[in-house]
């Protein structure tokens, strides 16, 4: 199976996840526990809809990556991303070493930046 393939497969499995969005509507109950039940779930649905959100936008961000014939190069150093990280996480728009920098300075994937920026 290609990474295109891969990428495709998660792509298509998301968009379905995205589709359901079971757990979000809001319940009314007489009972003020059910309530605050339903909130929480409500709540952790959300969560998960933003979270996949998210993992679908990578995904599509490094399948225009193999359409553009960058796939596998870092964004920030341009460095090679490893094959091992590649198999295990094959949207990764970042090496080890430039993700580990980018999460302790919370700096955003570039691809994710540019679309809320189109969105706006």
């Amino acid at each position: 199976m290609t990474v295109k393939e891969i990428l495709e497969g998660k792509e298509a499995e998301l968009t379905q996840a995205l589709r359901r969005r079971d757990g979000i509507a809001i319940e009314k109950s007489a009972d003020q526990m059910d309530e605050i039940q339903y909130a929480s779930e409500r709540d952790l649905a959300i969560q998960n809809v933003d979270r996949e959100t998210v993992l679908l936008r990578q995904v599509k961000a490094a399948l225009r990556r193999v359409q553009g014939g960058n796939f596998g190069t870092c964004v920030d150093c341009e460095s090679p991303i490893g094959a091992r990280r590649l198999a295990a996480v094959p949207w990764a728009p970042r090496c080890i070493q430039c993700q580990e920098a980018a999460d302790g300075s919370g700096i955003e994937t570039p691809e994710l930046g540019e679309t809320f920026i189109k969105a706006a």
